[in-house]
C-alpha cells in the first residue's frame, strides 16, 4: 500500500465487520460458533482470539490460519471477523444501528436433511426487511449417508473425494436449499458458482461437527466484507462511542449493566453515556467497563476484567447508575465534548424512528426487545390488526388492563413475543376476560390471534343468522291439499332456500308482494321439524289463508324477509349462506327492485 492511500485507508481505523449467526433451533448455530472459536483457539495462540460480551472477535490471521491457502492476510485490510453469540435472531431483531440493522453480514444456518423450517422462513423474512446481506451455511453435511469425513477441510477438496451417490444425495438436498430460496425471491447457487454476490445468495455447504466447509464460510465472510462493504467499515477511532442495547442484566457487585455491542468509536471508563430508557433517555455516568477475563484465567474471583477503553467494534459491559429502565434494542451515545441536549435528542430521534404507530383501539402488544417490537408492528401491520399499546417488556398486570377496556372482544387481547407473563397478570386476564398469545415466532403468534378472531367472527355470524329471517321459494303440491284453513295445511315442495317455522309467507301478484299467512308447523314423514332445505318436500299449517282462495294449489310461495335482514344477507353474510339460499335472495331482491331499486339496500 502506497502512502498516498495510507491516510484515507488506514487499516487501524477499519472496524470489525459484525457477523450475526441465524437459523432455526437445532440446524446448528451454536455449533457452528463453537466450531470457528474451537478451531480459532487450537490455531491461535492462547489470547489470539478474545471473548467479548455477547461477542466473539476472531482477528484475520486466526481467519486466515483455519481457511488455510483460501485467505491470504495480505489481501485485507479489514481486521476480522466479530461473531455475535447470542443465538437466534431475538438479538438480530434487537441490534440497530442507525436505521438498519447492527450486523453487517449474516450466515443464516439450514440443516441439508430438514430444510426450511418457521423459523428459517422468519430469519429470511427479516433480512429481507433489514437488506443485510448474508449467505446460506447448509449444515450436517456428514450425515449425508455414505459421507467420508474429512476434519476441517475446504467443501471442495472433501466433495470431490466422496462417491457418486453420495455426492448426489448431497446435491439434491442443496438444490432443494437454493429452490426454497428462490421461492422467497432470493436469487442463490452454490458459492463457487457465484459471480455477484451483492444479486445473488451464496450457499456454502458445511459441518459444524467435522469443520468441513468452516474454511470456505470463513473466506466467504471476508471476502464479502472486503469487497462490499469496506467504507462502511471505516470508523472513527478516536470518536465518542456509538451501540447498541444489547441485554440488561443485574450484575453481582454492580447493580444494573448492559452489555452493549459498540459499533463505531470508543467508550472510556470515565464518560458520560446517554441510553434509550422506557420512558426518557437516561443520562448516566460509565463505573466500570467489564470484559469477560480470558477463559486461562475464568478460574480467579471475578468473572471480568475492568478495562479503560474500548474501540469499536466489540461487545462490553458497562455498569453505570440509574440503568434500570435500559431497553435492549436502544442506542447508546458517549457525550464526551459535545453538548448535553444534542445527544440527548440523537438518542430520541433513533428511538422516534424505532416507535410503533398506536391507534385509539386495537390489541396490546409486548416484545422481549426495541427490534422485535418493531418486528411484531411490521408483522401485525401487513395483517391489518391495529394495536393499541406497544412496549418492551413482560406482561404485567396493567397492560391486561388496558386491553380489558377493549370494545370489540376481538381486541380484548395481549400479544407477548419471547416475553413471560407474570403470575398476577395470568390471573388477571382469567378474571376480566383477557386473551393471552405468547409465542417465540412472530408469525406463529400473528397466526395464533388471527385464529382467534376468526373464530369469534364465526360465533357472531352464527348469533346473527340465528336471528334472521332466511329466504325460500316454494310449490304448493298439487293434489296435497290436506286441510283448507285455519290453519291450511298443504304439502310443499322447496325450490331453493330455507323455509322456517312462524315465518310468514307472500305471494307475488302483478309486481306487488301481499302477505297470505304465517307457517305455524312443518312436518317431514310425520315428524315435526323447524326447518326444511331446498330439494326437500314436506307439508306445512299455515295460518290465514284458505287454499283455493288466498292462495291455489300450483301457487309459488316465498317467505317474506324483512328488508332490514335482506340486507344484512346480501352485505354480510353471503359467504356463510349455501348457493341455493343466495339465489332464493337474489330472486327475491331483484322483485322487490323491480319496484324500489333502492330496497334493501
Amino acid at each position: 500500500m502506497s502512502d498516498t492511500d495510507s491516510d484515507t485507508h488506514d487499516p487501524a481505523a477499519l472496524r470489525t465487520p459484525i457477523v450475526a449467526v441465524l437459523g432455526h433451533v437445532d440446524h446448528g448455530k451454536t455449533s457452528l460458533l463453537d466450531k470457528i472459536r474451537g478451531s480459532a483457539v487450537i490455531e491461535g495462540e492462547a489470547g489470539a482470539i478474545t471473548q467479548h460480551i455477547g461477542a466473539t472477535a476472531v482477528p484475520l490471521e486466526v481467519v486466515s490460519s483455519i481457511a488455510g491457502e483460501l485467505v491470504d492476510p495480505d489481501d485485507f485490510d479489514l481486521p476480522g471477523l466479530l461473531f455475535i453469540d447470542t443465538p437466534g435472531h431475538h438479538s438480530f431483531t434487537t441490534l440497530r444501528s442507525r436505521g438498519g440493522a447492527l450486523a453487517d453480514i449474516a450466515i443464516l444456518v439450514v440443516d441439508v436433511n430438514d430444510g426450511f423450517q418457521p423459523q428459517t422462513l422468519e430469519a429470511l423474512d427479516i433480512l429481507k426487511r433489514s437488506q443485510t446481506p448474508f449467505i446460506v451455511a447448509a449444515n450436517k453435511i456428514d450425515t449425508v449417508p455414505g459421507w467420508n469425513v474429512h476434519e476441517d477441510a475446504p467443501i471442495t477438496q472433501t466433495y470431490e473425494s466422496q462417491s457418486d451417490r453420495t455426492r448426489q444425495r448431497l446435491d439434491e438436498s442443496l438444490y432443494t436449499i437454493i429452490g426454497n430460496l428462490s421461492d422467497h425471491d432470493f436469487s442463490a447457487d452454490l458459492y463457487w458458482r457465484v459471480q455477484n454476490f451483492q444479486r445473488n445468495v451464496g450457499v456454502v455447504p458445511v459441518s459444524a461437527l467435522t469443520g468441513e466447509g468452516v474454511p470456505d464460510l470463513l473466506a466467504v465472510m471476508m471476502g464479502l466484507s472486503q469487497r462490499y462493504m469496506k467504507e462502511e467499515m471505516e470508523i472513527d477511532v478516536a470518536g465518542p462511542g456509538v451501540g447498541t442495547v444489547l441485554e440488561v442484566k443485574e450484575e453481582k457487585g454492580f447493580g444494573t449493566t448492559i452489555d452493549t455491542v459498540l459499533y463505531d468509536g470508543t467508550i472510556r471508563s470515565d464518560d458520560t453515556i446517554v441510553v434509550g430508557g422506557l420512558n426518557d433517555p437516561i443520562v448516566t455516568e460509565v463505573r466500570a467497563l467489564l470484559q469477560p477475563r480470558p477463559l486461562a484465567e475464568i478460574r480467579t474471583e471475578s468473572r471480568f476484567d475492568n478495562v479503560e477503553e474500548v474501540g469499536a467494534a466489540a461487545g462490553i459491559k458497562v455498569a453505570a447508575p440509574d440503568l434500570e429502565d435500559a431497553m435492549a434494542g436502544a442506542p447508546v451515545r458517549v457525550i464526551r465534548d459535545r453538548p448535553l441536549e444534542d445527544v440527548v435528542a440523537e438518542v430520541e430521534s433513533e428511538l422516534a424512528d424505532i416507535a410503533v404507530d398506536t391507534e385509539e383501539e386495537g390489541v396490546v402488544v409486548k416484545a422481549d426487545t426495541l427490534g422485535s417490537l418493531e418486528a411484531m408492528a411490521d408483522a401485525l401491520g401487513e395483517a391489518e390488526i391495529p394495536i393499541v399499546r406497544a412496549e418492551v417488556g413482560d406482561v404485567a398486570p396493567r397492560d391486561i388492563s388496558v386491553a380489558s377496556t377493549a370494545d370489540d372482544a376481538k381486541q380484548r387481547a395481549v400479544l407477548g413475543f419471547s416475553v413471560d407473563v407474570l403470575a398476577d397478570a395470568k390471573r388477571r386476564a382469567e378474571i376480566d376476560d383477557v386473551e393471552l398469545f405468547t409465542d417465540d415466532v412472530i408469525y406463529q403468534l400473528v397466526e395464533g390471534y388471527t385464529e382467534h378472531v376468526e373464530e369469534i367472527e364465526r360465533a357472531q355470524q352464527d348469533t346473527i343468522l340465528d336471528n334472521i329471517t332466511r329466504p325460500s321459494r316454494f310449490r304448493v303440491l298439487e293434489d296435497h291439499v290436506f286441510r283448507q284453513n285455519d290453519p291450511a295445511v298443504v304439502g310443499v315442495e322447496i325450490y331453493s332456500g330455507t323455509l322456517q317455522n312462524n315465518s310468514f309467507v307472500a305471494k307475488w301478484e302483478d309486481n306487488e308482494p301481499t302477505r297470505v299467512g304465517q307457517v305455524k308447523g312443518i312436518q317431514e314423514q310425520g315428524e315435526d321439524v323447524d326447518e326444511a332445505r331446498a330439494g326437500e318436500r314436506v307439508s306445512v299449517a299455515i295460518d290465514g289463508p284458505t287454499i283455493g282462495r288466498q292462495v291455489k294449489e300450483g301457487d309459488l310461495l316465498w317467505t317474506e324477509v324483512p328488508e332490514k335482514h335482506a340486507k344484512i344477507l346480501e352485505q354480510e353474510l353471503t359467504s356463510e349462506i349455501p348457493a341455493d339460499e343466495l339465489e332464493a335472495l337474489n330472486m327475491y331482491l331483484e322483485k322487490h327492485r323491480k319496484r324500489d331499486p333502492f330496497w334493501g339496500k
